[in-house]
């Protein structure tokens, strides 16, 4: 298989393509916690660079492909996009460009009802990892708002993040009892997002916990949430690195990315736990994590470039 890109090259990515972006995107973040801010930074044009090149086949789609549109839109998948965006403009708030931050809050919460409600319409028993996209997309926008009601005062905001964290640990809950657990030992890679939406819910808790807004027995309960998410997410973890050592699965598949997102998101989210819950092993713990994660997502690309990825696994 080639790899060198043919003209229209982007029109063949299926919409499972926004996890590499949200890869990308919060390893950025838990790269510029940690300090290493000009790997970060590398990190982050790349993501914003794979962001634009789907943003503009979405919308093309969207105008000229109707028919693709609507079968896409109608995959879990289809809400990367959503959760794609709202790690970038994570990641641009924590660098200070809180205008394009509101802006991407602004587009994603736009797409997401409707991409939610066909999502969910589509749902049925014993599916993949990618069912919990729906409680990443919405967590995702919770984390967002959460991030820019903090830094720009917002209490409205900080409200409208606390209902989205709420309805995303609902979704999770929804899509866990629709989960096949045989995906543990023979997923593709999105198997991986059943303990990333916890560890993303865990990082949106984080963030509505530094708010002002809430105080006594409210953020004591936001408090004990993310860190039985964390906790939870953490399990999931230790489970499915146990299941990809038993049963390995070398081959590149799209959905690989997937499996890098939460990774990265667990690394994260303990980075930005420690402080708030006053629990300062997690940042040595995160750390690793992260290293883990950075190994994983450049194990993907070469794999990917080694010419034996399988472009279009990720419509299923």
């Amino acid at each position: 298989m080639s790899i060198v890109p043919g003209p229209g090259w982007w029109a063949g990515l299926p919409p499972a393509a926004g996890a590499a972006v949200m890869a990308t995107g919060i390893l950025s973040v838990a790269l510029e916690l940690t300090g290493h801010r000009a790997v970060s930074l590398v990190a982050l044009v790349l993501a914003v660079a794979l962001w634009l090149v789907l943003a503009f086949d979405f919308g093309s789609r969207l105008l000229s492909d109707r028919g693709r549109f609507r079968a896409e839109a109608d995959t879990p998948a289809a809400l990367t996009a959503v959760a794609a965006t709202t790690v970038v403009g994570t990641r641009l708030s924590q660098l200070g460009w809180q205008s394009a931050a509101a802006a991407l809050l602004l587009l994603a919460a736009l797409i997401w009802p409707g991409l939610l409600l066909n999502v969910l319409r589509h749902w049925r028993r014993r599916m993949p990892g990618g069912a919990f996209l729906a409680s990443v997309a919405t967590q995702g926008l919770a984390l967002l708002a959460a991030t820019l009601a903090t830094v720009c005062r917002a209490d409205w905001l900080a409200r409208a993040a606390l209902v989205a964290f709420c309805l995303g640990l609902v979704l999770y809950v929804a899509a866990f009892l629709r989960f096949d657990l045989h995906e543990v030992v023979g997923g593709a890679g999105d198997h991986w997002v059943a303990g990333g939406a916890l560890s993303l819910s865990a990082l949106a808790g984080s963030r509505l916990t530094a708010s002002p807004v809430w105080t006594g027995q409210v953020h004591a309960t936001l408090r004990l949430v993310t860190l039985v998410a964390l906790a939870l997410s953490l399990v999931w973890y230790a489970v499915l690195l146990a299941a990809e050592l038993r049963h390995p699965r070398p081959r590149y598949d799209i959905r690989r990315w997937a499996t890098v997102f939460p990774l990265g998101m667990t690394a994260t989210a303990c980075l930005s736990v420690a402080g708030p819950a006053g629990l300062p092993w997690l940042v040595p713990l995160g750390e690793v994590l992260m290293w883990i994660a950075v190994g994983a997502w450049l194990l993907t690309v070469a794999v990917l470039l080694s010419g034996t990825a399988r472009p279009t696994a990720g419509r299923r």
